[in-house]
């Protein structure tokens, strides 16, 4: 069954290729949060791509897609939707923000102020909305693309860590070679790919592989072995705030993507190992005394990575 997974995720990784070029490996990232039914934050300095990749995959996917642009003045109304009087019936009607999607793109989530930002929680974390006391379900599969500039840019506003650790990966895209860099100039010289991508898979056959890749198996090893990273994030001296459990789930889930992607119904000591810094590092919170030694939350979880015993465990036996 993982190979239908696998399937799949290459035609998205194909799709979304032709629009976001010499990215490969970051694309990947974005295909396995969708799998494991993870929320996604892209985080550059502008210019690298971070919106047309959102766009690329949320058109490939072929769910029903919602941007907004968040700004200053966003109200969580504005996101989530408001009940508005009608006259005739006397009553209060909800009217649906943008959130009752798919995929919502939050374009430039920092602009906005954090009381904007925190509408987007409870949707995240349990997949509804409430609003003046009245709880309403959104569509599944559903999941959030949110973009950043680094907080250091100007107009920024610093999302709190409630609202950083409910995106189960971080990517950054970085600048492109110069040779891919003249591909990209060929590749957008006449008109934009993105105008002529179709979708390459569906709302139900991706929530089918999400299924099957919450199935897919994970050693009793394994999952001590993310708990013992997660762990070792909190204890580190120079860090103020690690990990959460919602950081070791999240290792697991990724995990298991990644063994979907590849076609393997198992885990590989790899798979957590290598997606860790992606989903660990935007969770760490420093001391100042180590920033100022110059010191990076990648470098601590580098540190753990290096440091922490590694399991030999793999394919389930018969």
């Amino acid at each position: 069954m993982t190979h239908d997974v696998q399937g799949m995720a290459r035609r998205l990784l194909d799709c979304v290729g032709t629009v976001i070029v010499g990215k490969e490996a970051e694309v990947e990232l974005c295909v396995i949060a969708l799998l494991c039914r993870g929320h996604l934050l892209i985080e550059d300095v502008p210019g690298t791509g971070k919106t047309m990749l959102a766009k690329a995959l949320a058109r490939a996917s072929g769910c029903t897609f919602e941007r907004v642009q968040f700004t200053p003045d966003l109200l969580p109304g504005d996101v989530t939707g408001v009940s508005v009087y009608n006259p005739n019936a006397r009553t209060f009607e909800f009217r649906r923000g943008p959130i009752f999607t798919q995929v919502l793109l939050a374009d430039e989530i920092n602009r906005a102020t954090p009381k904007t930002q925190s509408a987007l929680l409870e949707a995240m974390e349990e997949g509804q909305v409430t609003v003046d006391g009245t709880t309403h379900g959104l569509p599944m599969p559903f999941i959030v693309i949110a973009t950043q500039n680094p907080i250091e840019l100007g107009g920024t506003f610093p999302l709190p860590e409630a609202q950083v650790d409910r995106f189960l990966l971080r990517v950054s895209l970085g600048y492109l070679p110069g040779n891919e860099e003249v591909a990209m100039l060929d590749r957008f010289q006449s008109a934009s790919p993105l105008v002529d991508l179709q979708p390459v898979t569906s709302a139900d056959e991706i929530a089918a592989a999400q299924t099957q890749t919450s199935n897919v198996y994970c050693d009793a090893s394994l999952k001590d072995y993310c708990v013992r990273v997660v762990h070792r994030t909190r204890d580190h001296p120079d860090v103020a705030l690690g990990a959460s459990p919602r950081a070791s789930l999240g290792l697991l889930h990724a995990g298991q993507a990644r063994a979907a992607i590849a076609g393997r119904d198992y885990v590989l000591p790899d798979d957590i190992k290598d997606i860790a810094p992606h989903v660990l590092t935007h969770r760490v919170v420093l001391r100042p005394n180590a920033e100022l030694r110059g010191l990076s939350a990648a470098d601590v979880v580098d540190q753990v990575l290096d440091t922490e015993a590694v399991p030999m465990a793999g394919r389930r036996l018969a």
